[in-house]
């Protein structure tokens, strides 16, 4: 079993916060889970979680990652000013050879701890070009979900994170543990960190009709010949009436 130590660096984002419980906790090796998670900060206690209207209870202090494995900074609103302590923590666990990942705006937090430097990284695509002006030693891709970097890893925002945890696993365990842990969490299976974050394609005009009556309708009828005219007749759409 992997220790794996998630820094809560506040104000938080409590989706991403949980997300490494959820997925990596959903990786099973011979019966037995492949990851123990802990969620530790600089000062335990109760930390705000950005604009989510409610806090999170934190009760272990950083000390966690001297134990862990691994070190996963998720989303955080401090993209300047983070503790001196949290970064001092990370720089001393790259140092030890341990693996560092981050989540969205957890890069910055990497940035500030120089761990990026000379190095490629992704964030946020929102993000990213305030990531390359604040820290211009850092080569900074916004169309990546998340790039491996030596014993860096970075992930872009919110969902990405999943596909980072998905990752690790396939890493640590291989591809069909990592397949079985996307099922259980009901997640797309492993994603190619070099995909796009995200592509703009047009939606059409919304007319506020479906097809799936129709699309029912035909299926119950496979075993019989189906003209358009069968199928226009069977819609009586005013959309397609025009």
């Amino acid at each position: 079993m992997l220790t794996v130590a998630v820094v809560a660096v506040p104000p938080v984002k409590a989706f991403d916060l949980a997300m490494p419980e959820t997925v990596l906790g959903a990786a099973m090796v011979d019966g037995e889970p492949g990851y123990r998670i802990v969620v530790c900060t600089a000062v335990p206690g109760v930390l705000p979680a950005g604009l989510g209207g409610f806090d999170v209870v934190v009760s272990q202090g950083l000390e966690a990652i001297e134990e862990a494995d691994i070190v996963v900074v998720p989303s955080t609103g401090s993209r300047a000013d983070t503790d001196a302590a949290t970064l001092a923590a990370l720089r001393h666990a790259v140092a030890a050879g341990k693996r560092v990942t981050s989540i969205c705006s957890g890069a910055f937090v990497l940035a500030q701890a120089g761990l990026l430097s000379g190095r490629t990284a992704t964030t946020h695509w929102a993000l990213a070009d305030e990531l390359a002006a604040n820290h211009p030693d850092v080569s900074v891709r916004s169309d990546a979900l998340y790039i491996e970097d030596g014993p860096i890893t970075t992930a872009a925002g919110a969902a990405a994170g999943i596909d980072l945890c998905l990752h690790l696993i396939r890493t640590d365990y291989g591809a069909t543990v990592a397949n079985a842990a996307a099922r259980v969490a009901v997640v797309t299976p492993v994603r190619p960190g070099g995909q796009a974050q995200f592509v703009d394609a047009p939606l059409p005009a919304e007319h506020g009709v479906t097809l799936a009556d129709t699309r029912a309708w035909a299926l119950r009828r496979l075993d019989s010949p189906l003209s358009l005219d069968d199928l226009a007749a069977r819609t009586r759409a005013p959309a397609f009436a025009r």
